[in-house]
């Protein structure tokens, strides 16, 4: 498959390269779930002044752009060959929490959602190199989705993008999936 060399500004997010196709899906993928967000979110979206829902849909294409995006062979590649990197990316993603804050819903259970991510993906991490790292990944998320519909005040649509925030961070991005770090 013919791939599309990457500008070295979104290397963090896409890689050095990305075939078309894969291309097509994260975007598509992004503006999906961010449009079903939207529709599902819109009696509290249109109460907003008009900043915060296009910040708050902005901010929900990211996380599920980013899901898609990391598992990708060039994102992947190119993070595991930086681990420095890889923490970094860690420790910046707060999106879920910020999401909540613009929306004016589930404050508390998206700072339990971040934290949880957060404190799973570093264990996560920790293990690159390690057989165990995939099998560990995944069930961190599976116990952190399945205890969303415990948490208190998240929306349908905010467990939705909770769900999705621990996917990208915690086993899309924090797990090695294809073990071939290149520089």
């Amino acid at each position: 498959m013919r791939s599309l060399r990457i500008h070295p500004q979104l290397h963090d997010v896409f890689g050095k390269e990305q075939p078309p196709a894969y291309l097509l899906a994260i975007f598509l993928f992004g503006l999906g779930v961010a449009a079903a967000f939207a529709l599902w979110s819109w009696p509290l979206l249109v109460a907003l002044p008009w900043w915060r829902p296009a910040l708050a849909l902005v901010l929900v294409l990211d996380i599920a752009a980013g899901c898609v995006a990391n598992f990708t062979p060039s994102t992947n590649d190119f993070y595991a060959a930086r681990p420095r990197n890889r923490w970094i990316f860690i420790a910046i993603h707060f999106h879920v929490v910020i999401v909540a804050l613009l929306v004016g819903t589930g404050f508390g259970a998206s700072v339990a959602v971040w934290a949880y991510t957060i404190a799973a993906a570093a264990v996560v991490n920790a293990l690159a190199g390690r057989a165990v790292q995939t099998f560990v990944g995944g069930l961190l998320l599976a116990v952190g989705v399945a205890g969303l519909p415990l948490l208190p005040g998240l929306t349908p649509a905010m467990t939705a993008v909770s769900g999705l925030f621990m996917l990208k961070v915690l086993f899309s991005f924090a797990v090695d999936h294809y073990h071939r770090a290149s520089a």
